[in-house]
């Protein structure tokens, strides 16, 4: 068999598969490789979202669902408005996997397994007859008077069009560099941040809402903020890490944040609630129950953290005490030393330089038939399916692109 495609994809991911399917679907006969470095496909689909694979996010209007991309917001605009989370729902209905949406927008196929996303994929390719080849780790990729060549350990192959959909792989990021493409350094985004204090140490499974911010910078976040065994998470920790991926890679995961466990009060507010609870709750112990909408356990450390003992009463409590309170409430400063990755979500802000790719066909400015889609390039979101997200529309983008040149 020749190992000459009109595409070759390399990479057998999300972002690779969709481009794959739908160029295939558009133009059948079109003679179509994808090239995957390990012994099985879609590896990440099949651990996504704990198994059950996180396909889109249920926020439908374009404008809307930029927002939650720290790289790429203003690139993403016009690919969205061509392909969006609602087209999304509609090519996997049409396809035989349903949808589902949960309380919190994110979106799952009903049988809440992941190997629906991935049997669609392989099934679908199968059919098309797409060939999969495993266990090819790309060396180079070469340049020709038309089209490609692309050495793996084992083969080599030849096209004339390729898509590059290998995500944050730093070996595919060395292999575009040597032809001139440049790369944005990849720092990590989604992390949790690790922290040992006094205040929270003991607190492990604790969740509130809660406003955080870097000290120092501008980045601040407000929602449901999580206690763990080793620091600190929840969405409002995630989302920071994403918007301030760059930022704290540079102060190398050493900082401080202030948390307002109250995050719709300030601390003059408090302060004077606090004041009034002096006469108003005179009789009862502070710490016996938290006055606000704050978990228990976090109350109490919080107001021993503020120098109160175990049996003192609101009538007793001094200013000082009330001040201290008050600060612990509204802005509590804790150490971070570290980060630690979120459950297996790898993601990464960096890859191809935004500024080298042609958004309305996802092409190369470089070289008009090289094409990237998903994560390869320095686009990367906040959880909930907006990574996967951003791999089907660039997906769909790329593939409508490659069928037109094929066509001309």
């Amino acid at each position: 068999m020749s190992n000459h495609f009109d595409l070759v994809v390399v990479g057998g991911g999300a972002a690779g598969f969709f481009t794959a399917i739908n160029c295939a679907e558009n133009h059948p006969g079109m003679r179509i490789a994808i090239l995957e470095r390990g012994q099985e496909v879609l590896g990440k689909v099949r651990i996504s979202g704990g198994g059950r694979c996180n396909v889109t996010h249920a926020c439908f209007d374009p404008n809307a669902l930029v927002k939650n991309y720290p790289r790429g917001e203003r690139e993403l605009r016009g690919p969205f408005h061509q392909f969006c989370s609602g087209d999304t729902v509609d090519w996997f209905t049409q396809h035989g996997v349903e949808l589902k949406t949960e309380a919190d927008g994110r979106m799952f196929p009903l049988s809440n397994s992941s190997e629906t996303i991935v049997s669609c994929f392989t099934q679908t390719a199968k059919k098309l007859g797409i060939h999969v080849f495993l266990g090819q780790s790309v060396q180079d990729i070469l340049p020709q008077e038309t089209g490609w060549k692309i050495h793996t350990v084992t083969s080599n192959f030849s096209c004339d069009q390729l898509l590059m959909a290998t995500g944050s792989n730093p070996k595919m990021w060395d292999v575009l560099q040597k032809i001139g493409h440049p790369i944005v350094a990849p720092v990590p985004s989604l992390f949790t941040f690790n922290c040992k204090d006094s205040r929270i140490n003991n607190l492990m499974g604790v969740s509130t809402q809660a406003q955080i911010a870097v000290v120092g910078t501008k980045l601040q976040e407000t929602g449901p903020l999580l206690i763990t065994h080793w620091g600190i998470s929840g969405p409002a920790v995630l989302r920071l890490s994403a918007w301030g991926a760059r930022q704290l890679a540079e102060k190398q995961y050493q900082f401080t944040v202030q948390i307002n466990w109250l995050p719709d009060s300030t601390l003059a507010n408090t302060l004077a609630q606090l004041q009034r609870f002096r006469t108003e709750l005179a009789k009862r112990a502070v710490q016996s129950k938290s006055p606000f909408d704050l978990p228990n356990r976090l109350w109490e450390s919080l107001t021993t953290a503020a120098g109160f003992q175990e049996q003192t009463k609101w009538a007793d409590s001094s200013k000082l005490q009330l001040n201290q309170l008050a600060e612990q409430l509204c802005a509590c400063q804790l150490n971070i030393k570290g980060k630690s990755t979120f459950k297996d979500e790898f993601v990464t802000a960096g890859g191809i330089d935004l500024k080298e790719v042609q958004f309305k066909t996802m092409q190369s400015k470089r070289y008009p038939s090289l094409y990237f889609a998903g994560e390869i390039v320095d686009v990367d979101a906040i959880t909930g399916g907006f990574n996967f997200q951003n791999a089907w529309t660039s997906g769909f983008i790329a593939a409508k692109a490659i069928v037109e040149n094929l066509a001309v």
